[in-house]
């Protein structure tokens, strides 16, 4: 599972979303590096999915491109959480907002329930919807899922069966970053690529 690279709202410290914003150049060429990662690991992918928004979707296809594969195949719950209110926000609101119902980490401060957002615990069980409709369609093999911070975490929380709690502490999933998820190996061990992280 990768992360979209850096996204213009990403760069003006807005909550995004649903929003649907291009990339950025950096965006484009962490997507590469996230490509050239792969590439160098050896990975093959059966399939790439990626959600509808178009910076995930892009990001999608500069990877298929860099390893020669198929474009991405929208999945539409790969889509980022909908962030109600808070969609299109800054990014420093989110205390004054929404505190104290808030999770803070050192990088992140998540929201837990403003108006008309998705919450966590619903986020999940989109995840496990996710896991299943892959798992269905693929009895073996690799595949890619090219998605969001927040969905991705609870895809990542899903397949492990963890608490979304601690996943949202334990862990930031950045830019153009990679987390690998296979029935032997463990959850801390997912985390495979960083990268420099630029947003405000």
């Amino acid at each position: 599972m990768a992360r979209h690279g850096q996204d213009i709202d990403n760069v003006n410290g807005v909550l995004n979303g649903h929003r649907d914003g291009s990339l950025t150049d950096l965006g484009r060429e962490q997507a590469q590096m996230t490509a050239h990662f792969m590439a160098d690991s050896h990975i093959v992918f059966d399939t790439i999915y990626a959600s509808p928004l178009q910076r995930a979707h892009e990001t999608g296809k500069i990877i298929a491109r860099e390893l020669n594969v198929d474009s991405p195949v929208v999945l539409e719950g790969l889509i980022e959480r909908d962030f109600g209110v808070m969609t299109g926000q800054l990014v420093s609101e989110i205390a004054a907002i929404c505190g104290p119902n808030v999770v803070q980490t050192p990088i992140i401060t998540y929201f837990l329930s403003p108006e008309k957002a998705e919450t966590f615990p619903v986020l999940l069980e989109r995840g496990k919807r996710v896991i299943a409709d892959i798992q269905a369609k693929h009895t073996s093999g690799s595949v890619l899922l090219v998605t969001h911070g927040d969905i991705g975490k609870m895809i990542y929380a899903a397949y492990y069966d963890l608490d979304w709690k601690d996943v949202l502490v334990n862990f930031h999933f950045g830019n153009g970053e990679v987390l690998v998820m296979a029935e032997d190996s463990l959850p801390e061990e997912a985390i495979v690529f960083h990268q420099s992280q630029h947003n405000h």
